[in-house]
């Protein structure tokens, strides 16, 4: 876990995630990575950096109209001391009966976050943190730019105006494979997903993709998420990367500022020597 703190750091101070008297509702699926996120901000808290409130939360879709028993996660969120809050929805239902969706996994995840969103505000939260992890992102780039023919990705935070919420995502540099190291050795029990289309979707596709990437070019996910980096795609530069994109700034030229300040270094050097 405490490379995942570490990692959870980093995401905090790069990308301003929270801040002192924050009411942070955490979306929980189950599954290990929103219970490793939530163990993670719980234990974040004893660090004394930051004061924030946290919930945990799950929407159960009923998928099948079988209500799925959360049990292990009410147990866990009691052990470590933070409020649970179950709420059991007819999503699974309209998305597989009464639509009888062919691609079902868009209008599930629209309606899910749609319903989240709901309870989060209703519990008098200002923020919502997500799961997404590192590999996540990066899949998600690939996906929109092989599928959809465009260059983008979710944000590691965006700001919901009509909703009044921010949406946070406090494991964006967090690698899978050590949430799942996490897991194994912090989380009792994980509710796994009774999603019909489990592990048979374009992500699922994408994850092997970049597995089969990975392995015969070691470095590809670093590389690829450097790439996003660099180029400040949807605000994953952070502090680090921050871009001015004007090309009427001739000071950048729309380079990030660690670059400019370096050629700005190299000039003065060159004129010093004469050159």
């Amino acid at each position: 876990m405490q490379k995942i703190l570490g990692y959870l750091r980093r995401a905090v101070q790069e990308y301003d995630l929270i801040q002192n008297g924050d009411h942070i509702a955490v979306g929980i699926s189950g599954g290990k990575d929103s219970l490793v996120l939530l163990a993670a901000l719980h234990q974040f808290r004893r660090f004394g950096l930051l004061d924030y409130q946290l919930i945990a939360i799950t929407l159960d879709p009923q998928f099948d109209g079988i209500a799925t028993n959360f049990s292990p996660v009410q147990r866990y969120c009691d052990k470590i001391g933070v409020p649970y809050h179950l709420m059991r929805t007819q999503i699974g239902r309209i998305v597989f009966e009464h639509r009888k969706e062919t691609h079902p996994c868009s209008l599930c995840a629209k309606m899910r976050r749609g319903a989240l969103h709901d309870a989060a505000k209703e519990l008098g939260c200002n923020k919502l943190a997500l799961g997404h992890h590192n590999d996540d992102a990066i899949e998600t780039f690939l996906m929109n730019l092989f599928i959809e023919g465009r260059i983008g990705c979710y944000a590691p935070k965006s700001y919901l105006s009509r909703k009044d919420l921010t949406l946070i995502r406090p494991l964006s540099f967090a690698p899978e494979r050590d949430i799942i190291h996490a897991a194994k050795h912090t989380i009792p029990e994980i509710v796994k997903s009774r999603c019909p289309v489990d592990g048979h979707t374009s992500r699922e596709r994408m994850k092997e993709f970049v597995r089969e990437r990975e392995k015969c070019e070691p470095g590809f996910k670093t590389r690829v998420f450097g790439a996003m980096r660099r180029a400040n795609v949807d605000g994953w530069g952070g502090v680090t990367y921050r871009r001015q994109l004007s090309m009427d700034d001739p000071s950048t030229n729309g380079k990030p500022e660690r670059f400019h300040m370096m050629e700005t270094k190299e000039r003065e050097r060159n004129a010093d020597s004469g050159n």
